[in-house]
């Protein structure tokens, strides 16, 4: 397998706001909702040219998601922005009340996810959104890998009807899926094909686990690669093919071990097709201050644990056969 190329770094934040902008021109009913962090969103773009469809809430998030809930009662599609701790965390209630116990068509959108955040702190950096957010009945939840899926998963659930929770970051990563690839709500992407064990990463982590997959080749392993950017639906089909074919899997995510993409992928196989399991993830724990690189490798997200998980996969299959 040759090595993983270089690709120009973008930060997924901005992707959410060029899709924004583009769905502000093609699609009169969407509005955006945001709680004071118009530049940090990149939903400045769109504040711009759509002045009129733009809804500055200020430092009240509760009550950003209560309009949000009301406008779609007339038509309209409210694309709400903040910081993934105060899109969940702070504003549960509202969203379980107001908006996924009565469906209502809202797009939650939320940067500065998981410890990449950086120098802000535990305060700021959330890492149980994902969990939250996938066991509210009826709530959609992606978590796209570099700013072009980001920008096409914003396009497109616009197009579903019923709330949306839209996860991305802070920092540059690389930006290597195609601008022109049409994002599938609820449909994995298969990166890499393998035969030895399958890698489930989601978020930043895809980049990872790509350069993970070509480190592995270049100790005889052949790992496949899947991106699962949709937490749920799970695409259930896709997940179990691969542990079929490998019998034993890693999933990597920027989010605690518990409640996350692991969780939900352990739940399908335990039921379906038992396989060794390591998780890379976030032991259970709080984050701190830090720059987004130190804080990676001291938590255990970095591209060599999920070679050495993989690693540990394929020890544990090696038991089991």
């Amino acid at each position: 397998m040759s090595e993983v190329k270089s690709y120009e770094k973008k930060d997924t934040r901005s992707g959410f706001g060029a899709g924004l902008l583009e769905l502000g021109s093609n699609n009169p009913k969407v509005v955006a909702l945001c709680a004071d962090l118009t530049g940090s969103l990149k939903m400045d773009a769109f504040a711009k040219a759509y002045p009129d469809r733009f809804f500055q809430t200020g430092i009240a998030e509760a009550n950003m998601m209560g309009i949000a809930a009301g406008m779609t009662i007339g038509g309209l599609i409210p694309f709400t922005g903040t910081f993934a701790n105060f899109s969940t965390g702070r504003v549960y209630d509202q969203i379980r009340q107001s908006i996924a116990y009565s469906d209502k068509n809202v797009k939650i959108c939320a940067s500065h996810a998981g410890i990449t955040l950086g120098e802000d702190g535990a305060t700021h950096q959330i890492l149980e959104d994902i969990g939250m957010m996938r066991m509210l009945p009826g709530m959609v939840v992606i978590n796209p890998c570099d700013y072009n899926q980001t920008r096409s998963a914003t396009l497109a659930i616009a197009k579903h009807h019923g709330p949306v929770y839209l996860r991305f970051g802070r920092p540059a990563v690389p930006n290597f899926t195609d601008a022109d690839s049409s994002f599938i709500i609820g449909k994995a992407v298969h990166l890499r094909e393998g035969s030895d064990v399958s890698i489930f990463a989601t978020g930043h982590l895809v980049w990872k686990a790509l350069e993970a997959c070509s480190q592995l080749a270049e100790m005889g392993i052949s790992a496949e690669v899947i991106n699962i950017h949709t937490i749920k639906p799970l695409d259930s089909e896709a997940i179990l093919h691969s542990v079929r074919k490998t019998g034993c899997l890693v999933t990597a995510e920027e989010h605690n071990r518990i409640g996350g993409l692991g969780d939900a992928i352990a739940q399908l196989t335990s039921r379906h097709h038992p396989a060794p399991q390591e998780f890379v993830a976030v032991n259970d724990t709080f984050g701190e201050s830090g720059t987004p690189d130190q804080l990676m490798r001291k938590y255990g997200l970095e591209t060599e644990h999920i070679v050495r998980a993989a690693q540990e996969a394929l020890k544990r299959k090696a038991v089991t056969v």
